[in-house]
């Protein structure tokens, strides 16, 4: 599935501003918005958490309207992010905030998420995002960083 020059052409800027423009439009459930931050190559793909690897747009598109048809919208919102960049290519690890509803009502998870963006002729373009469940409760990280600065 191909995206339309219009579509490509709203999208401008570096992989951050896709990166926000994918979030946004989780948040309100715009499955056009959320597609236009793809990339047009065959081999793109998404893992959600728990889910098979899902390749092609036309298949990753079946599963954000899956889960859009469910609530409207997908509550996330990037809390920390690392990056590694480069000229053409940008890998971000994102730890994300859920709101998901239980038999309690709604509360929060965590979701650790990697998207690498590629430059390509249409700017910056999402070529992969997978999710892996995190914790239910708090924000889990192993680094190497001290965590106090001398």
């Amino acid at each position: 599935m191909r995206k339309s020059k219009l579509q490509a052409a709203s999208l401008e800027g570096d992989a951050d501003d896709i990166e926000a423009a994918f979030y946004a439009a989780l948040q309100n459930g715009d499955i056009d918005k959320l597609m236009a931050c793809w990339a047009d190559e065959d081999d793109i793909f998404c893992i959600h958490p728990g889910g098979p690897r899902v390749v092609g747009a036309t298949a990753i598109r079946a599963t954000f309207e899956s889960m859009f048809s469910n609530g409207g919208a997908v509550r996330a919102w990037p809390e920390r992010v690392r990056k590694t960049e480069c000229v053409g290519s940008s890998v971000h690890n994102v730890l994300e905030r859920v709101e998901v509803l239980s038999p309690q009502g709604p509360t929060q998870a965590w979701v650790i998420a990697t998207n690498v963006y590629h430059r390509t002729a249409q700017g910056w373009r999402l070529v992969a995002h997978h999710a892996s469940p995190g914790t239910t409760s708090e924000i889990q990280e192993v680094s190497d960083a001290p965590s106090i600065l001398h």
